[in-house]
């Protein structure tokens, strides 16, 4: 089954208080879309259309140097903030193909920097195997603030999606979310987004309005049920550090079971494409960022700072801070050193 993905990352995102635009704040040294884009790597997507809106310009030139190859990006801009309707339908027009073939269509958030890979997974196959127009991922929450809440029958399907901003006292009341994260069947999607009424409190399109239509017209709507931590959306500072502490957690506890030692992961900080090799030892102080690669039996720490740099097998180093430098293997980097760009310090000190 081919699939295509939508990122919507057109929003300003004003409570981050930042001239940056928001999707482009990072999280373990990723932007945040970037982090929804990796995401979909399992389903191998045939075009991921990226909606830009707020600085696009810098959101274009970041995604594209920095997305992988297999994520085959494009963009297009929504140059009216009319809501995730909209912006849905802005992306589908740059799709590949037309709106009545059978493929899926991803449509996800570009502020959801946890999502993991498997997840999107299982939603394809849930959406797949039930032969469902539309399936959405959903979250019990300890406080559903923000999130629109699902509403159900008494049969248990799910019949439409209401915003907070719209919902009546008793459906606020309701913990389960819409997290905003969807599997269409495109020729369902398509004229439902035609299809949509700016009918409401923000006189927006509501994307989650597209649920609520084809529920009425007798489609099957599939719900797969995820844990909150990993649907959160980011969109203020404390939101990002909470998210960032997150995945700061899954990232050591990745390389603590692959040959690592931490003397204390709590004050060890790596980020998502840092490479460490076996028998390596961080101790308590040691952030290693960006591309940074650490060989076999290192000893890395306290107090280490390395951004970009190769650093061979049987390294020694403490109190130091590196910037796309090289270190070669056996080496004892003496303390305090400061390794500038392009420094190779070759025999022990």
């Amino acid at each position: 089954m081919t699939v295509s993905a939508i990122v919507l990352a057109a929003g300003q995102g004003t409570r981050m208080r930042s001239d940056r635009p928001k999707p482009l704040h990072r999280i373990c040294g990723r932007s945040m879309v970037l982090h929804v884009i990796h995401a979909l790597e399992l389903l191998q997507p045939r075009q991921t259309v990226v909606v830009v809106g707020h600085g696009a310009e810098q959101v274009t030139k970041q995604v594209l140097d920095e997305a992988p190859p297999w994520s085959n990006t494009v963009f297009v801009e929504q140059f009216n903030q009319l809501g995730t309707g909209d912006a849905a339908s802005v992306g589908m027009g740059a799709l590949e193909g037309d709106d009545y073939d059978d493929s899926i269509v991803v449509v996800l958030p570009g502020d959801a920097p946890l999502l993991r890979a498997e997840t999107l997974d299982e939603l394809v196959a849930t959406h797949t195997a039930n032969d469902n127009a539309a399936t959405m991922i959903v979250s019990t929450m300890d406080d559903p603030t923000g999130y629109g809440r699902v509403i159900r029958d008494r049969d248990g399907r799910v019949v439409r999606i209401v915003e907070q901003r719209d919902a009546s006292t008793s459906e606020l009341a309701i913990t389960v979310g819409n997290c905003g994260m969807y599997a269409f069947r495109r020729e369902t999607l398509g004229p439902a987004l035609r299809n949509l009424r700016a009918d409401n409190a923000s006189g927006e399109f509501y994307l989650t309005d597209v649920i609520g239509q084809l529920a009425a017209m007798g489609h099957r709507i599939g719900v797969l049920d995820v844990d909150q931590h990993e649907t959160q959306g980011v969109n203020d500072r404390w939101q990002l550090a909470l998210a960032e502490r997150e995945l700061r957690s899954r990232t050591n506890r990745h390389w603590l079971l692959n040959g690592v030692t931490m003397l204390d992961p709590r004050q060890t900080f790596i980020d998502v494409d840092v490479k460490i090799g076996r028998d390596t030892t961080l101790y308590p102080g040691t952030v290693l960022q960006g591309t940074t690669v650490v060989g076999d039996g290192c000893e890395i720490g306290p107090n280490v700072r390395l951004r970009d740099c190769v650093v061979g097998d049987d390294v020694t180093i403490e109190h130091c801070v590196g910037d796309d430098a090289e270190v070669r293997s056996g080496t004892r980097v003496a303390p305090f050193t400061h390794l500038p760009p392009g420094s190779d310090p070759t025999s022990a000190t």
